[in-house]
This record gives structure tokens, sequence and C-alpha cells, in this order.
């Protein structure tokens, strides 16, 4: 069996939290059982972890080439491992236990993921007539006994599961597609990845946790179907991110809405990329006391970043809420449902140090961190504070009720941009003429030129195929700029339907010196 983690990455701390990794030189049963205990009760939802043997720590990071084990050690400590989880643990619990040489050195990594049946517990010493147990859990990168509140704490997890890492009956293993695991492994680098395409899909299922339950009835986990199916919308009907553009702002009458669903990490990916194309422009601010000019984006692109994986992240997908992103000009709003973790307090959201005492998906942040569009840890706030404050933007806004019933990050847009779209509608009259046209729009415009042209006729003239990516890119951003019209405004989906420049894109046009369409 391979871990579904690159074992370089892993050592060095790279795809998995120091918090979830503890070295030992040398094997010690009873320190491992707390610690595996530990894992297995998983306190703040951060996964479990990993306990390397066979590797010296220092300073809290291993040492490296490792001290090693003695090979011949390796059967027996197994052994020792599955005896210590049936023998030692209430409930039963059975790490996954992997052998690797490395640079000659041999060494176990013992894998424990949060159980499923916490809280846990363990002996607190292993002679023979030892019968006493007690509850352990990770404060930062050590592991200690659960005493007073933090004990409590943990009692009342008792058949709380999260709901990202709980078996969905309504699902079967084959609803997993391999091709998506496997596109993920080799994303990821994940060892795992050269063996994916022989193995049994339960089994390949099982080594990443995807799939829980005997064999006989195995089902998979709602993590799995998340990432790894085609269509995951069917068993989470509002597993979905909604973009909407409100040209006019939130008062407005007009606005255009755009919802993308899929797996996961391919939903987040595909809104993030729409947004950029569509929404995110530069302004260039000029200096009267020097030659070079600044160049800001209306909304700096790494905080919508975070503030939309952090949302995809951290929402409850048992509430039937999308993931919101509402764009004005002058604002970017991203929402989801419900708000954050009860330890968490605005006043820690505003200086950038809000740290949940609880992850509420604990597997989705895992395969998130891996593809590298989150580092987990609390630190996306800080990151958007930093993004803005680097582009020259507002201070982000964040909010969420005194029941937490929602949490809402505002982005105010770049105080030029916002100037910049002004001082156009000014000089246009009623339409916006602005330098901020994606090169999208701007390849629109020109194509059209003085002509008034039919859907079919701007799409073979922009070399285009995929009419979705025509109208969601270049003709509803360029109508929602009003620099672009309908000539049958009031039956827009008639046969004769064509669009032409408004004044306000015959301007821009004019403004660059572009001739428009070359006549091909």
């Amino acid at each position: 069996m391979k871990l579904p983690v690159d074992i370089g990455a892993l050592l060095h701390g790279r795809t998995v939290e120091w918090e979830r990794l503890e070295f030992k030189r040398g094997w010690n049963p009873l320190e491992a059982l707390h610690t595996l205990c530990a894992f297995a009760n998983d306190f703040r939802n951060l996964g479990g972890g990993y306990l390397v043997l066979g590797v010296e720590e220092e300073d809290g990071r291993p040492r490296l080439p490792p001290a090693g084990l003695d090979p011949t050690s390796l059967d027996r400590i197994q052994k020792e491992v599955l005896n210590l989880g049936q023998a030692a643990m209430q409930p039963h619990y059975f790490p996954v236990v992997v052998p690797y040489e490395i640079d000659g050195r041999h060494i176990l990594v013992l894998w424990a993921p949060g159980g499923q049946t916490r809280p846990y517990r363990a002996k607190t010493g292993l002679g023979r007539d030892h019968r006493e147990y007690a509850w352990f859990i990770r404060k930062g990168s050590t592991t200690v006994r659960a005493r007073g509140d933090d004990e409590a704490e943990l009692l009342s997890l008792a058949a709380t599961v999260p709901f990202d890492d709980r078996i969905n009956q309504r699902a079967r293993v084959d609803d997993l597609s391999r091709a998506l695991i496997v596109a993920f492994l080799d994303e990821i680098g994940s060892e795992l990845a050269t063996e994916a395409g022989e193995l049994p899909l339960v089994d390949l299922a099982r080594q990443m946790q995807l799939v829980d339950g005997p064999d006989e009835a195995p089902f998979p986990r709602n993590v799995g179907l998340m990432f790894f199916h085609p269509e995951p919308w069917r068993f989470f009907p509002w597993m979905q991110v909604d973009v909407v553009w409100f040209p006019e702002g939130p008062g407005g009458d007009r606005f255009t809405e755009k919802t993308f669903r899929g797996p996961l990490q391919q939903m987040v990916r595909d809104a993030l990329d729409y947004i950029q194309r569509s929404f995110l422009t530069e302004t260039v601010i000029k200096h009267p006391d020097r030659a070079e000019s600044t160049r800001v984006a209306n909304f700096p692109l790494a905080a919508i970043e975070e503030a939309v994986v952090n949302a995809v992240y951290h929402r409850s997908y048992e509430l039937r809420e999308p993931v919101e992103v509402r764009i004005g000009r002058e604002d970017l709003v991203v929402l989801s449902y419900p708000g954050p973790d009860r330890s968490v307090s605005l006043d820690q959201l505003r200086a950038g140090r809000a740290l949940p005492r609880r992850y509420r998906n604990r597997r989705i942040g895992e395969r998130l961190k891996e593809l590298d569009l989150t580092e987990g840890r609390g630190t996306g706030i800080g990151k958007i504070l930093r993004a803005m404050r680097e582009n020259g933007s507002p201070e982000p806004v964040f909010e969420f009720d005194e029941d937490y019933r929602y949490f809402a990050v505002t982005l105010p847009a770049h105080p030029a941009a916002v100037d910049a779209a002004t001082s156009g509608a000014a000089r246009s009259g009623t339409d916006q003429v602005t330098d901020q046209v994606t090169d999208q729009v701007a390849t629109l415009l020109k194509a059209v030129a003085g002509d008034a042209l039919s859907a079919t006729e701007l799409i073979a003239r922009l070399g285009l195929s995929h009419r979705p990516s025509f109208r969601e890119g270049y003709l509803h951003p360029a109508m929602d700029a009003g620099l672009l019209e309908m000539t049958l405004p009031d039956r827009p989906r008639s046969s004769k339907q064509r669009y032409r420049l408004t004044a306000s894109g015959r301007a821009w046009l004019a403004a660059r010196g572009d001739g428009g369409h070359d006549g091909r």
C-alpha cells in the first residue's frame, strides 16, 4: 500500500501541517499509542495525522537523512501496531502502516485519519494488568491527555463525524470516477498514481480514505463524491458557485447570473477563471511628479481566490444554499452559509488572526491543500488583507450575524477603478466607456466595428466554436458594460436579432484609433 501523498513532500511538511506530523527515531509502543489515539480523535477536524518512525526530530523538523529502523523489526512493529489498535484502544482503531526506504534507511509511516467512531481512548500504560484508559488530543505539535474543558468538548463529539467524512449510502463505489482520481494523484505527485490504473477501484478508494464500510457492503464517503464524481450535484443539489453581475449595482434592474457545478476542484477553478476573464480589469494611474505609472486591479485576484476557496471549504453542505459571488462596479461580495466557527470573533477576522477551534470540513480541506488551492490553518483571512493592502484597495469587510447564520466577505473596488468608470459614464452620457475592458470584450468590439451582426456571424468572425463561452466571456460582458446593444431589444430571442456598437462602444474604439474588423 502507498500513501495518497508524496513521501518527500510529507517529510518536509509541504502537504501536511506540522501539527499533523510527529517524528520518532525509534519505536516506543506507549508513545505511539497515545499519538495515534490523538490523531484518531481529530479534535480540531484537521484530518488526523502521520506518525513517522525512524526519523529523528530536531526543533520540530525531521533530521534527514533518517536514522532508520532495523529492517528485521519492521514486521514486528506492524504487528504490534495492529495489536495496540485491538487491545489498547476503545473503540478499536487501525492506522494505515506503510514501509519506505529513504537514502538506504528503512522507516515506517503510520497514517492515522480522523476516526468515524470518536472519541477514542487509549490505555495509559501497557502492563499486563493495567486497565486505566484516557482520552488524548493534539495541542499544536504535541500529544497531550485531554482534561477539563477539553475532555468535556471531546466527549461531546461522540457520533459527530463531519459531513464530508460520512459515508453516503445513496451512492455506490462505482460512482467514483477512476479517471478523476488518477488525474488528482498525478497532479499532487502521489506515488499511488503509478498503481492507480491497475488497482481495483474499491482498493484504490480505500487507500485514499474515500470509501468505508465492510468488504461486502462498501460505500463512498461524501468527500469522494464531491471531488471524484463528474456530477456531484446529484448527491449534493446545492454544491455550486453562483456568480452574479450587477452592472447597475445591487439595486438596479439588470443582472446576469452564471452557475458553476462539477467536481469540487473543477468548480472552484472554473468560477475563478470566469471571474478573472470577465470582471477583473486594470486601471493605469499616471503621476504628475514622475514618469512611472501605477497599475492597480479593480479587485486583486489573490483576494478573490482566498475568499472563494474559503467559502467552498468552510460552508455547510447540509444547507441548501450555494456559495454566491456578487459583483458590482464598487464591490465584490462572497457569501456563504453558515457563518464561521463560533470560536471566531469579528475582531479576530479584522486583525487577520482568526484561528477557529474546529474546522467544518476536514477532508475537503485536506484535498484543497494537496491541490495548493488553500494553505489551511486559518491563513486565508490574512492573505485577503495583504492582497488588498498591496493593491492599494480599501480594507475588506467581514460580516456575520450574532447567530453565525452566514458569512460575507466584501472586497471594495479600488477607488481609481471606480473613478475611471464614473468619469467614463460622464463622458458618454448614459453608457460607460472605461479603460477597463477585458481582452475578450475588446476583441469583440473590434470585430463588430460599424456592422450589425447576428450571434452566429460574430462567433465566426471571432474564430470561436463554443457558443456558451462566447456568450459568457464576450457578449454578455460587452452588453452589461453598455458597449454593445441589440437591434431588437424587445425581442431578444428573435431569429433576426443583431448586435451593434452603442455610442459608448464607438467612442471606445475611436479613443484607441482602432479601425475594427479587418474584412476577413
